[in-house]
Formats: C-alpha cells, structure tokens, sequence
C-alpha cells in the first residue's frame, strides 16, 4: 500500500511557489499509518494538520522508480 499511495501522490501532485525546485505538493487522502510511514522514510514531509504535503527529493525519485516499476510508462515521468 505504500508505493502505490506513493505513486498516487506524485501522479496528482502540482509544483507551488515557495517550495525547493522539482517538490510537489499533494493532497493527503490517504491511512494516516501510510502517510507516517512515507514521512519517517523522508519521503513526504508536512504538518499533521495541513490538507497537503509534499513529496521530497527522494520521494519523487522512488515514485519515478514506481511509475517505471508500475506503469511502464515514461510520459508521467516528468510531470
């Protein structure tokens, strides 16, 4: 469940001012308990009570890995 909320997350992302080049932000719709193990992994970061979060460096780069792994498909790749 985790790499495809990961994968979710990336795929519905938007980039926003304000943030490091190439981190998305994303909606959180998704089990706390994911969403807390995608954070201790450091690979989305955001307060508990923000309706977002964004995904880091290398939370983009494993949903890329993802989208190879999953979609094969290179057209999401760089979104």
């Amino acid at each position: 469940m985790r790499e495809l909320s990961l994968l979710l997350l990336y795929l519905t992302s938007w980039e926003e001012e304000g943030l490091p080049e190439g981190f998305k932000r994303s909606w959180k719709g998704y089990p706390f308990e994911v969403l807390d193990a995608l954070s201790a992994d450091d690979l989305i970061r955001g307060g508990h009570r923000s309706k977002s979060v964004y995904l880091t460096e290398n939370g983009v780069n494993e949903a890329k890995q993802l989208i190879k792994k999953y979609l094969n498909d290179d057209q999401y790749i760089d979104r």
